[in-house]
């Protein structure tokens, strides 16, 4: 590929700035704390975090010792009964939530299904389900299921519009529920401003946090939020399929009623007795068994986040997409490719996506190339930073690599499926 003068200088510019960042980087050392394959650029742990180094073993010794050895009697031996709230108090310090208050266990999709039931119980006599209507697809199914079973009106509405929306119909609305962080874009919402507007109107708030969980402050009893659920292998490096959780506020135990009311939930599960008697605080939200194998690699992942300061993740996660969007400016606007994350700080999550009419291809391209991204249809790229392990070189690489691709022609622009997974 041919380079210009000031094409050069650019990215001698882009060098030197990545090996500045990345020699001040406070948080370098927690790159160690994965096992992360040689010669691979990963910038897709917004859908899939990597292995941390402390899985393998402990999964080892769930499987031989635990399971194999101690059998049945790890139950109460080895702590699995207590797994989900020991998880959930584990994951409640990243998400500002204090003991108690959240649990482990199940998926993403059947803990938004139990929040959203479970807070509309709460506002008897309202009529109204608000959700995003850019929400990820799962939260607006389980919205829209909920509203059917409930006799219920779903309701679209974008964070942008939920205020004025409430002056008009507020009184009638029972439950909002958003996700700080735009999936797509990477756009960062005010959790904070619009968990106040729902409550000004006497509704309440369910937060999805899969997108901001791990990767940016969120301070859900400092906003006095209602409800939250995230799942537990994007930012939390859990695994494929790792458990969800489900975070209740504490004034709302009391009250709480779930749509599933699981044996592991009951006050007495072994009582074994006809009638359903729901636990006190959070464990009532427990449903089925727990999933023991996963539940514990969950458990042993988060363990990356010991002595860490989320705050200092959020600085350093900043930088980074900070020095992406820099990037994408100098190497990629003149092929073709926009971002749509927006430049603001204090408005952007943990990823930068571009837009570009061939992104499919372009990503397979790319990691053909060593750097894993992914896409979301129809024309988005996305690139997902980790704070714990990213660096402003692999971006820089990234960056490069994207460019010779495009401006060589080097890929199809209309590849065959590699399978059902974009």
């Amino acid at each position: 590929m041919t380079t210009t003068p000031t094409a050069t200088a650019q990215v001698e510019d882009l060098t030197e700035a990545a090996a500045r960042l990345d020699a001040d980087d406070p948080l370098a050392h927690l790159r160690e704390r994965f096992l992360l394959p040689p010669d691979v650029v990963y910038l897709d742990g917004n859908s899939l975090g990597p292995l941390p180094a402390a899985v393998p073993p402990v999964l080892t010794d769930v499987v031989t010792r635990q399971w194999g050895t101690d059998l049945i009697g790890s139950w109460n031996d080895n702590g699995w009964w207590e797994a989900p709230q020991r998880v959930g108090d584990t994951i409640g310090a990243l998400i500002g939530a204090a003991p108690g208050q959240t649990i482990a266990g199940d998926s993403t999709s059947v803990q938004s299904y139990t929040a959203l039931d479970a807070a509309v119980s709460l506002r008897p006599g309202r009529t109204l389900l608000v959700t995003d209507p850019d929400h990820f697809p799962t939260d607006r199914f389980m919205a829209a299921a909920v509203a059917e079973r409930r006799d219920l009106d779903l309701r679209p509405v974008a964070p942008a519009d939920l205020p004025r929306f409430l002056r008009d119909e507020g009184d009638r609305v029972a439950v909002v529920s958003y996700s700080p962080v735009d999936f797509r874009t990477g756009e960062l919402f005010d959790t904070h401003a619009l968990t106040r507007a729902a409550h000004d109107a006497g509704a309440l708030v369910l937060w999805d946090l899969c997108h901001a969980a791990g990767a940016l402050p969120v301070e859900l009893d400092l906003i006095e939020a209602d409800f939250a659920v995230g799942c537990g292998y994007k930012y939390l490096n859990g695994g494929p399929g790792a458990p969800a959780y489900l975070y209740v506020a504490h004034r709302h135990h009391h009250e709480l009623r779930t749509p599933l009311p699981g044996w592991t939930g009951h006050a007495d599960p072994f009582g074994l007795t006809r009638g359903y008697t729901p636990a006190a605080g959070i464990a009532r939200a427990r449903i089925g068994t727990p999933p023991i194998l996963s539940l514990l690699a969950l458990e042993a992942a988060l363990s990356v986040y010991d002595g860490v300061d989320i705050a200092e993740v959020r600085a350093k996660s900043l930088s980074l997409t900070g020095f992406l969007l820099r990037c994408a400016e100098d190497l990629l606007t003149p092929f073709g490719f926009t971002s749509v994350t927006p430049p603001d700080p204090d408005r952007r999550g943990s990823q930068v996506s571009l837009r570009h009419p061939h992104a499919h291809a372009l990503t397979r391209a790319l990691a053909d190339h060593g750097v894993i991204a992914d896409m979301r249809a129809p024309d988005l790229m996305r690139f997902g930073v980790n704070a714990l392990y990213t660096t402003h070189q692999e971006l820089l690489t990234a960056a490069r690599r994207l460019r010779d691709i495009t401006a060589e022609g080097a890929y199809d622009p209309a590849p065959r499926a590699s399978g059902p997974v974009t």
